[in-house]
């Protein structure tokens, strides 16, 4: 017995636990598709991992036989159990299809100058929506590695976002507290007259609130006073005020 399926440890229990013992089983996964083999399978992976394949027998001549197929079509075969292959699998498959599916729920389309990078993208989008999203949920339900590579990613774009708000600490800096203005823009007096918003932020129906990612400036020291005592004294450094920001 053998299948094609995408998720290997969850499908070969199954076999194991249903299907009688003089069965043999190896469970495969061509690692293409109709849009990735279309110009032939040369080179393109194909796993395998005999589970119950008796050795010197008609079991294995028949397993021979059929991973014969693929290995005469060029497919480069690789031999791996069902474990290693969905950890693997959850970290390049599934995470393709992820990334997918989200930039088809950002609605992009073609530009006209779009950058070989913005291709790339659209190209991925394509590939995974073409795919149902049954064959999508599957990847998902039946890896047990699948949720630790969402919480993974979800955890990488927060550290994404911390990084680039993050950076607008020193621009906020001079924008709030020095109020000095970017060259370019209008004066401290003229934003003034504006809604108090830093000037190089979008206007502040679009924003949102940015606090949570300020690194906290020191206050003033008071006179007299050198660091080392206003720490002693306990005291607690407050958080940039966004003037402005909603």
């Amino acid at each position: 017995f053998a299948d094609v399926l995408s998720v290997k440890q969850f499908p070969r229990n199954l076999f194991l636990e249903v299907l009688p013992p003089e069965f043999g089983i190896v469970c495969t996964h061509p690692m293409f598709g109709p849009e990735s083999g279309k110009h032939g399978w040369d080179g393109l992976p194909f796993v395998y991992d005999k589970v119950r394949i008796a050795k010197n027998s008609a079991q294995a001549q028949k397993c021979a036989q059929f991973l014969s197929i693929f290995e005469e079509e060029g497919c480069r075969m690789v031999e791996m159990s069902c474990e290693e292959h969905d950890r693997h699998a959850a970290g390049s498959q599934f995470i393709t299809h992820t990334i997918g599916r989200i930039l088809s729920n950002l609605n992009l389309e073609s530009t006209p100058i779009n950058t070989k990078g913005y291709e790339t993208l659209l190209q991925l989008k394509e590939n995974t929506i073409s795919d149902s999203f049954d064959l999508y949920y599957g990847l998902f339900m039946y890896n047990v590695n699948a949720t630790d590579q969402i919480e993974n990613l979800d955890r990488a774009f927060e550290t994404v976002k911390q990084k680039l708000f993050g950076r607008l600490h020193d621009i906020l800096r001079k924008q709030i507290v020095e109020r000095v203005p970017t060259p370019g823009r209008p004066t401290r007096e003229a934003a003034a007259e504006g809604s108090g918003a830093p000037f190089f932020l979008p206007p502040s129906g679009k924003m949102r609130d940015l606090s949570s990612f300020a690194v906290p400036l020191p206050p003033p020291l008071r006179p007299g006073a050198n660091k080392e005592e206003e720490e002693e004294e306990g005291a607690v450094t407050p958080p940039v005020e966004a003037a402005g920001l909603p």
